[in-house]
């Protein structure tokens, strides 16, 4: 063990929408019974990507004793794990089988729009 920042989820807080598995390149977050979770400490580089998209404020970074960062094991475990999860445009409700999809931040909120929508939020 040793000291380090690592990422911290509040369950009180979390809503479960799956929005931070995806910036998560090293697989550390999963869904689990509804609710995200650092499954394997050492797979948390504690870079906090995942920070940014979560709409409750659930995810915070912490520095405190934990396993040391692996990262052979964080990749091996990124390949073998799929951290893709399916995002519709909050304006239309088009899903990626149908537009492509970008992040974007509305009103406090971390969301996804389609690249029709896109410009309406831009020019009005």
């Amino acid at each position: 063990m040793t000291v380090r920042s690592i990422v911290r989820i509040d369950e009180e807080l979390c809503n479960g929408c799956g929005l931070c598995v995806t910036p998560c390149a090293e697989g550390a977050i999963q869904m689990v019974d509804g609710k995200a979770r650092v499954i394997r400490e050492e797979l948390c580089d504690g870079a906090g990507f995942c920070l940014g998209v979560c709409p409750t404020g659930a995810l915070s970074i912490e520095t405190r004793e934990a396993p040391a960062f692996d990262r052979e094991a964080a990749e091996a475990h990124a390949q073998a794990q799929p951290t893709y999860i399916t995002q519709r445009c909050f304006r239309c409700d088009a899903g990626e089988d149908r537009a492509v999809l970008l992040p974007c931040r509305s009103q406090g909120h971390s969301l996804w729009v389609c690249t029709r929508c896109l410009p309406v939020l831009i020019h009005g």
